[in-house]
């Protein structure tokens, strides 16, 4: 009797123990027409797994995930899914056209397929950044409101979606909103030209009661993440002390916030910023990357060297357009606005009608406008018909290696256009000039009697 209560005792502990707990997702599919061997899954810009397509564009695997969204990447095409353990996901698409034969099935398809039917449906809205965030205010928040509550109702009509990613989609739809909102100020100031502009003293009130403290939304929701850096940069770049912000942040930030705003803040290190001292320390203590620190004192020290009156870095014998070469050293005795761009930048290319404009007016002026290509070596002939095509004028060159050339390295160029002022003995006036485009550049050289 005791033996066997012994072995009913043995089988009922055997029985109530717990199932091992599934931290995995299924996922699986096949693409038509693949161009390239693997598929990739990350998180947020963290590769998760990458995996190998049959010769036939078929792939399966299992991947340890947590429930978020993640990006479905092949050969530069992407879709957000959402994946939580326990899914059986599968997906079939066309690459040659990727979103609109993207589909999933299986356990857990259902959040996907809504995703990729957002991302349709944003498509074809054909939100025309530049020409809303150019509205007046009224027109501006009626056009958001429409945008969010087309986004509310495709989610209200979304079936059997899981209960927690409906939750979620419910606050990217708000958190997109409010960074709208949030950007409306700079970004209209930018398309009209009017750097004076400021919306009515209500128009932010709706962002008053956010809380940019949350560690949850910002590891799930890239929209929050979004604001939430939006918002400590604007409370940076807006300060009269930085440092006190920065110490703010350094004190009540949580670990991946200082790291994005660390990663973020970086590029605001620059000739324009006249408060570079404070940026460099503050960003200095949010980051605990031992290699960005070194990057980042290394860009600190250039930028230094850049301040007005510094001697200008040089460049020498750069290819010029009309036959030979040209250095800096050639212009000397003249004022020297130079244009660093690219064939492939769209910004750049969008400020050519306004620098033809600006070289007309000052045409016989002491001035030499000179536009440095930093197009790769392969895409020289580009350069060459693009110059014929749209009859640029000025001093045309190609630098010598394009992003690595000395001379792109010395002005810490990190993006482009970038417009650079020199005086007629070779002294940096602006490392960061006025675009052609801006009003304050022809102030600028008024001011300078060019």
């Amino acid at each position: 009797m005791k033996r066997l209560l012994i072995i009913c005792l043995a089988m009922a502990l055997f029985a109530c123990k717990e199932e091992p707990k599934i931290d995995y997702a299924l996922f699986s599919g096949k693409i038509e027409n693949p161009a390239d061997k693997v598929v990739t899954i990350y998180k947020g810009r963290e590769k998760v797994k990458e995996i190998p397509l049959s010769k036939d564009g078929s792939f399966a695997d299992t991947l340890r995930v947590e429930p978020g969204y993640y990006t479905l990447n092949h050969e530069g095409e992407r879709s957000t899914i959402y994946l939580k353990p326990e899914d059986d996901i599968k997906v079939t698409l066309n690459y040659k056209e990727f979103d609109e034969t993207l589909s999933y099935t299986g356990k857990g398809s259902e959040n996907s397929n809504y995703l990729a039917t957002k991302f349709l449906a944003d498509e074809k809205s054909s939100f025309d950044y530049a020409k809303v965030f150019s509205m007046d205010e009224v027109d501006f928040l009626a056009t958001m409101d429409e945008v969010k509550s087309s986004k509310s109702e495709l989610l209200k009509a979304a079936k059997n979606i899981s209960s927690e990613f409906r939750a979620l989609e419910e606050k990217n739809t708000e958190y997109e909103y409010l960074s709208y909102l949030q950007n409306y100020q700079p970004a209209h100031r930018y398309f009209t030209k009017n750097d004076e502009f400021k919306p009515s003293e209500n128009f932010m009130r709706s962002l008053d009661a956010i809380d940019y403290n949350n560690q949850e939304d910002y590891a799930l929701l890239d929209t929050y993440k979004e604001l939430v850096q939006g918002y400590y940069s604007n409370k940076i770049s807006n300060a009269d002390n930085p440092s006190e912000i920065f110490e703010m942040i350094n004190k009540k930030g949580f670990p991946d916030l200082k790291k994005d705003l660390a990663n973020m803040l970086n590029y605001q290190i620059s000739p324009s910023n006249k408060h570079n001292d404070a940026y460099y320390k503050g960003i200095m203590a949010m980051s605990s990357d031992d290699k960005f620190k070194e990057e980042l004192t290394t860009k600190y020290n250039k930028v230094k060297k850049l301040a007005k009156g510094m001697p200008s870095p040089k460049f020498v014998e750069y290819e010029n357009h009309k036959g030979g070469t040209t250095s800096l050293e050639d212009l000397k005795g003249k004022y020297v606005y130079i244009d660093v761009w690219a064939t492939w930048c769209g910004p750049c290319i969008r400020e050519i009608p306004s620098l033809k404009e600006v070289e007309k007016q000052f045409h016989g002026k002491n001035i030499a406008f000179v536009s440095t290509s930093i197009d790769k070596a392969a895409a020289h002939n580009k350069w060459v018909e693009m110059v014929k095509d749209k009859e640029l004028g000025g001093v045309q060159l190609m630098a010598d290696k394009d992003w690595n050339s000395q001379f792109v390295q010395d002005y810490a160029i990190e993006g482009i256009p970038r417009f650079i002022l020199i005086d007629p003995n070779g002294n940096i006036i602006s490392a960061d000039a006025p675009r052609p485009s801006s009003p304050k550049l022809v102030a600028l050289f008024e001011e300078l009697k060019i």
